[in-house]
């Protein structure tokens, strides 16, 4: 059997590994020059060095991740500490603290005044069980107090960021898959761990080389324009140069956007909302001994993560500011920046990358336009954050939707 796989973002690379080791032979087909999709790298002139296009941070028990990780030998590509910390700072009233949950799965750490969010009690966290047996029409606001402490403080900010949607009105179903993941399995589930020192170095340049090590193919610049159907499969793909016909034996990833892949299947079900995120980088080294990322509240910036030579920081559910003038919002979340870390006000060299459809938009809603991996056509499956994973738009969603796609081509019954 050969694989077709036409996407070479996350999810396209990870069905391509997959069936790479399942015995499959593989071929990609990407329409850019190069592979990552929304989790890339790049050299970017004004700031003279390689950036991510954003900050993806992923946890330490996300198995989807550590199993691709592990697969292409880039085990060790996550930085982080040992043990679950987050920093957070209010910039409008000066608080900082430190959460620290526990490493086991009984939360005994929300009992501790030191650990838990201040100004939040015990039975707090305790409503958070709600969203764990959420129904799919259910959003957040409908199960939990989206006020008060541990709404401003914790719940608040990290739903912004797993979700990329107003969290209020976000689907709670999603919301408590996300807690069953994290909260619910303790700290060691949820360390925070960053790329290093790329996205591209962690995530596609060592996926590249195991599939070449494998023989398989990858090729760039093939923008996909048709699919032929007949008798109900995939016969040919149509790329703008040339064609690729189908063997009867072979299968199809579409491993593409939403609405490159409504545009391409007859009939397909895809989200059709979407979400900004913006990010902006700072060639400004990091003061020595900050913290590897840290959470604002009341400010513009949301998320600030520092790196040897650089400082960045990601606006997560942005479609408030997108559309700003970039040096603008530079300049605004540079303030944020300067405030949170005590740095010069001076204005540094810097960089804002905007993602207008990063995700899809998390609600009720679109959660119910999501398709499953298998589609309405013999030999054709999907790939993608955007179909059924179960969890929000995320690198690992993204992981899971290629490792289940791989899993799809291989049942006889495709």
């Amino acid at each position: 059997m050969k694989a077709h796989i036409v996407g070479g973002g996350l999810a396209g690379l990870s069905a391509a590994v997959s069936l790479t080791s399942l015995g499959a032979e593989v071929v990609v087909y990407e329409a850019a020059g190069q592979a990552g999709g929304r989790c890339r790298s790049y050299y970017d002139a004004v700031m003279d060095g390689v950036i991510d296009n954003g900050n993806h941070l992923v946890l330490s028990g996300n198995t989807a991740v550590a199993g691709y990780l592990k697969t292409i030998g880039a085990h060790d590509a996550l930085i982080g500490p040992d043990q679950a910390e987050f920093h957070f700072a209010d910039l409008q009233s000066g608080a900082r603290w430190l959460l620290r949950p526990n490493e086991g799965p009984f939360p005994w750490w929300i009992f501790s005044e030191s650990r838990r969010v201040p100004g939040t009690s015990p039975m707090d966290y305790v409503k958070l069980a709600n969203l764990l047996a959420a129904g799919p029409a259910a959003r957040v606001e409908d199960l939990i107090p989206c006020e008060g402490p541990l709404w401003e403080r914790l719940m608040r900010p990290f739903l912004v960021a797993a979700m990329n949607t107003e969290p209020e009105k976000s689907s709670a179903r999603l919301a408590g898959a996300v807690l069953k993941e994290t909260l619910a399995k303790g700290g060691r589930a949820y360390c925070p761990r960053i790329a290093h020192p790329t996205l591209a170095a962690a995530f596609v340049e060592p996926a590249l080389q195991y599939l070449t090590a494998q023989r398989g193919m990858v090729h760039f610049g093939q923008r996909l324009r048709r699919l032929a159907f007949e008798s109900g499969r995939v016969s040919a793909l149509e790329f703008s140069e040339n064609k690729v016909v189908i063997a009867p034996e072979d299968r199809v990833v579409l491993a593409v956007p939403p609405w490159v892949a409504h545009d391409l299947v007859p009939g397909l079900s895809a989200p059709t909302e979407f979400r900004s995120i913006v990010n902006a980088h700072f060639k400004v080294p990091a003061p020595a001994g900050t913290s590897l990322m840290q959470g604002l509240i009341n400010s513009a910036a949301e998320w600030v993560f520092a790196f040897p030579d650089r400082i960045s920081v990601t606006v997560s559910a942005a479609d408030g500011i997108v559309d700003r003038d970039r040096e603008d919002l530079a300049r605004l979340l540079w303030t944020d920046v300067a405030k949170t870390l005590n740095l010069p006000t001076e204005f540094p060299v810097w960089q804002i990358v905007k993602e207008k459809r990063a995700t899809f938009a998390a609600t009720p809603e679109q959660d119910a336009l999501r398709p499953d991996t298998k589609t309405a056509y013999s030999n054709l499956v999907l790939a993608g954050d955007w179909t059924q994973t179960g969890l929000p738009s995320t690198i690992e969603g993204a992981l899971r939707s290629g490792q289940k796609a791989a899993l799809v081509c291989r049942s006889p019954s495709v």
